[in-house]
């Protein structure tokens, strides 16, 4: 029997990566995106879907009577209703640590825009500042050290983990924070709350669950120095987009910068695109994605595929 495989959005993670799924022994249909109303259409007599953000809740599962696989191409699979597909005996696999580096690297990217200010630098230089200066440098932006400060890590996984290597490289201490419903700490954690008032950073990488959505909020801002710097690469609904926003609006955070929002693409009137700050800075949610994490996500993602299929080929 030749399986039929469905990819949902193939356009999340680029043509140029697709060829380690094309050359399974599947027939392959690739769909650059799926609205929610042509799930169930494209997804017919198909027994295997592949998907990276497109939702398959209970009622589409129950739909999909030969549905027997999904492969994520994620390591998130909040948009899989996994109870649904293990009552169904559907098979979900996700991949896991295809995207360390570039996460830990991006986290850094967004640090440094605030800490270097080096696009700022770059207008004055092309403005001329430079050319006018009497002296030999410019001094417009002051730029702070890393070096001695402390980045607190909420979630420490292998994202978190790969994270904190490059601040200890950066001479940075690391404050692991305990999770907030924890009364008790695991070695090497921080409370929660006292992991929160240590940072001069705090960098979150933790999973969206049902119990965790806004887990910053605005009584979780205040905790945080006036002076520190948030960053988020993991998933838009760990945080509460108004309460950051009155936070900076408010001087109470030095800074934010995000890769994620709660919804993805965001809406035009979203209250963070409608009121943009200057120390807010919002990237389209790439920091998984530079060429070779896409190319080790589809690799990934194929060998399982294909484990499965030589599998139930039996």
């Amino acid at each position: 029997m030749t399986f039929t495989a469905a990819f949902l959005d193939a356009g999340s993670v680029g043509k140029a990566v697709l060829s380690p799924l094309q050359q399974l022994p599947i027939q392959l249909k690739l769909y650059p995106s799926t609205d929610p109303e042509q799930v169930l259409l494209r997804l017919q007599g198909c027994q295997i879907a592949i998907v990276n953000k497109v939702v398959l809740d209970e009622t589409t599962l129950r739909q999909l009577p030969e549905l027997r696989y999904i492969a994520v191409t994620a390591t998130g699979t909040n948009t899989i209703d996994l109870t649904a597909a293990a009552a169904a005996g559907i098979r979900v696999q996700n991949v896991e640590d295809y995207a360390s580096a570039a996460v830990a690297q991006h986290v850094f990217a967004l640090l440094l825009y605030f800490t270097n200010h080096c696009h700022a630098y770059q207008q004055s230089v092309q403005r001329g500042d430079w050319s006018k200066s009497p002296h030999f440098c410019l001094l417009d932006h002051p730029m702070q050290e890393l070096a001695g400060q402390t980045m607190t890590i909420l979630g420490y996984g292998t994202l978190g983990q790969a994270t904190a290597k490059l601040a200890q490289a950066f001479g940075m201490h690391i404050c692991i924070a305990e999770r907030p419903e924890n009364t008790s700490c695991r070695p090497g954690r921080t409370p929660f709350k006292q992991a929160l008032e240590q940072a001069d950073v705090l960098s979150l990488h933790c999973p969206l669950t049902m119990d965790n959505h806004h887990l910053i909020g605005a009584e979780q801002l205040a905790w945080l120095k006036p002076t520190a710097i948030l960053i988020n690469t993991a998933r838009g609904g760990l945080l509460d987009p108004a309460a950051l926003l009155s936070a900076l609006q408010q001087n109470k955070l030095q800074a934010a910068a995000l890769d994620v929002l709660e919804q993805e693409p965001p809406a035009s009137d979203h209250p963070l695109l409608q009121h943009p700050h200057p120390r807010l800075l919002i990237t389209p949610h790439v920091a998984w994605a530079t060429q070779a994490a896409r190319n080790r996500l589809i690799a990934k993602t194929a060998h399982q595929l294909d484990d499965w299929l030589k599998q139930e080929a039996g």
